[in-house]
């Protein structure tokens, strides 16, 4: 009787056969990777998931017909399914990778280290079906100085409105990323964040100083002191009595 192998099942799929073997052969090194298989199209990879378990997938974008953004878009139907890792030469679907909950984004040529990067990331434990991630369990694909990487969403104090975009504000620094503060807004409320003016969504978790006078307020997050506008003004209030008493109903 051959005993199953021990650690991380992985599928790797690359329509590049140089690339594909590359990758197979990089992963095979890693602790805490078990199996490694190998496919050349989306479609194979959706056959190998019909036949076989795998705990994560490591999927090239670029492959004819249907490529990895659609495989993962499948996956998502899933009630568990295996976690992803978009592998690419090409950082423009970082954005696109955030949406589908993308464990992390590699690019070619993968570095040994940052490989080890991502099978960490697979690796750790996720909430049952159903149940919303951990703050700490959403990445956001980030460019820093043309490199993109990814934050944790428990690292982000506040997030300003530039456009269409967002500026993503942590102790480390500020990053520009391609989603509306609206869309983050809807994504985020449930893991503490609060919309206190058009301008800025903030982490309560981060705020140090709340000030309300005359009809004006302002708080302090990561030592900014941001502005909150009227029509904010009260949900806030509200939302921090809530957080300062908890189980206490409100009397209305």
């Amino acid at each position: 009787m051959t005993t199953p192998p021990q650690g991380l099942r992985v599928l790797v799929a690359d329509d590049e056969a140089p690339s594909r073997e590359e990758l197979a052969y990089l992963l095979g090194q890693q602790a805490g990777v078990g199996h490694v298989r190998s496919v050349a199209s989306g479609p194979e990879v959706l056959r190998a998931l019909d036949t076989g378990s795998f705990d994560a997938l490591f999927l090239d974008i670029r492959m004819p017909g249907l490529d990895g953004l659609d495989v993962a878009r499948v996956l998502a139907r899933f009630r568990e399914p295996p976690r992803v890792v978009f592998v690419t030469a090409y950082d423009e679907h970082a954005v696109e990778a955030f949406d589908l909950r993308a464990a992390d984004y590699l690019l070619k040529p993968v570095r040994a280290e940052r490989l080890a990067e991502a099978v960490r990331r697979v690796s750790e434990p996720r909430g049952k079906p159903g149940e919303p991630l951990p703050a700490g369990d959403e990445t956001i694909a980030v460019e820093l100085a043309g490199v993109t990487r990814f934050i944790s969403r428990s690292e982000v104090q506040f997030a300003e409105a530039q456009g269409d975009y967002a500026r993503l504000h942590t102790a480390e620094g500020s990053h520009l990323v391609r989603v509306p503060l609206a869309t983050l807004e809807e994504q985020w409320s449930a893991a503490g964040f609060v919309r206190i003016h058009r301008r800025y969504l903030v982490a309560l978790a981060y705020v140090e100083e709340v000030a309300f006078e005359a009809g004006r307020g302002t708080v302090r997050v990561g030592g900014e002191e941001l502005a909150v506008s009227r029509r904010h003004l009260r949900e806030l209030r509200d939302t921090l009595v809530r957080r300062a008493r908890p189980g206490r109903e409100d009397p209305r």
